[in-house]
């Protein structure tokens, strides 16, 4: 590789990782079986691959989201770059300081003090001590330590541990920030404070990568997407369309699942709009969703209805009661104004039994399919700022 590369660059080329498959039991007899395979040239897998040809150019100054299911290799990528694990083939290169969250306790002693921790871990990135006495305050200020930075780490709170990890790593101007799902143990509070932080940061040209499963916050901070799937990159590209794949992949294994045993099944389904002769779905506009449910099952029970952007949290949801009588059931739900901007969202579905304290399901919350929406897109909302849903609300401007 080149070595004129500026600080805040990222550079994998054709990174492999693995591992050494799961050990099983380790008695004697399983020795035996395992040594004799060997010698009749059956080997079997001694090795998993995380990672396999991993190529990424990231520049300084950009921020960029890693998502993907787990054991896809979000982690295992993460910890390469901060070169906690080293690959098994190819070529990683990050120029600058490196700032990491991916852990609690990562790049914090437990046996220091809060005070002697901030120190370390500015000698750890190469700053002199009166650069990190320059930022000291700050640090303290953003973690609400108080009087606690004097105490050993190892008697603070998971929250304090992390709040302490993410400020000091966010604090001491790193050229990259690499930050894992450890921010959800944060509360609603906090986790909108680190976001902002992150933002201020990605202003100021640090090169962000953030983990986590969380992707409207993903969406808030970063504008590139990497969407791995079992250690290869299915996506690269911009955060929405990377999103979009991948909501599209949790749908469709969520609609491929097969639901064996339930009292209930979804027959058919249909969502179409107002006019009969064009079956497009328009904003704010009516819709009508009609379903056809088939079993055995006798009595009432209540139908759920949800509309998501793939994964099974709804952005609403609606239900309603009805009498099974041991055949085909149809029903039709009638949303007078489809509060949905321009995008693909996916129908979920469900049905529980009434009267009964173990829930009852009937039919389990899965995927029934998805359908279009035409319509006028969503204002992008300011950067680190989470939106939870897309939902579209009728307005004017007066100036």
């Amino acid at each position: 590789m080149s070595r004129d590369y500026p600080p805040g660059t990222i550079r994998t080329e054709q990174v492999w990782k693995r591992f050494r498959a799961d050990q099983q039991r380790m008695l004697l007899r399983d020795r035996v079986d395992q040594v004799a395979r060997r010698l009749r040239g059956d080997r079997g897998e001694d090795w998993r691959w995380a990672l396999r040809d991993i190529n990424l150019h990231i520049e300084p100054g950009e921020s960029v989201g890693l998502i993907g299911s787990n054991g896809s290799g979000k982690s295992t990528l993460l910890k390469m770059l901060t070169r906690v694990m080293y690959p098994y083939a190819g070529v990683i290169d990050v120029r600058g300081r490196i700032g990491a969250l991916i852990e609690i306790r990562a790049g914090i002693h437990p046996d220091l003090t809060g005070r002697e921790n901030i120190y370390l871990f500015g000698a750890l990135l190469g700053l002199k001590r009166r650069e990190v006495a320059g930022r000291f305050d700050d640090i303290v200020e953003f973690a609400r330590l108080g009087g606690a930075i004097d105490r050993q780490v190892k008697f603070y709170s998971s929250g304090m541990q992390m709040r302490l990890g993410f400020a000091v790593a966010a604090y001491l101007e790193p050229h990259v920030l690499l930050v894992d799902e450890v921010l959800a143990v944060g509360d609603a509070v906090f986790q909108q404070r680190c976001l902002d932080r992150m933002r201020e940061v990605a202003e100021q040209g640090t090169t962000i990568v953030f983990v986590s499963h969380d992707l409207p916050a993903v969406q808030s901070i970063c504008r590139r997407g990497v969407w791995l799937e079992q250690g290869t990159v299915r996506v690269d590209a911009g955060i929405k369309d990377a999103l979009a794949g991948y909501r599209d992949s949790i749908e469709a294994q969520s609609e491929a699942s097969a639901r064996v045993g339930e009292p209930l099944q979804l027959l058919k389904y249909e969502v179409r709009g107002e006019d009969a002769e064009d079956a497009t779905l328009h904003t704010d506009e009516p819709v009508t969703v009609e379903l056809t449910l088939g079993g055995d099952y006798r009595g009432d029970a209540t139908l759920h209805l949800g509309v998501s952007e793939g994964t099974s949290s709804p952005i609403f949801q609606i239900s309603h009661e009805i009498r099974m009588t041991g055949g085909d059931h149809r029903v039709a739900c009638v949303i007078p104004r489809l509060p949905l901007p321009r995008g693909r969202y996916t129908l979920w579905t469900g049905v529980y039994s009434i009267g009964r304290t173990d829930g009852g399901t009937l039919m389990s919350w899965h995927s029934a399919g998805q359908f279009d929406v035409f319509g006028p897109m969503l204002d992008t909302p300011p950067r680190a700022v989470v939106m939870a849903a897309p939902v579209f609300v009728p307005h004017q401007w007066e100036d």
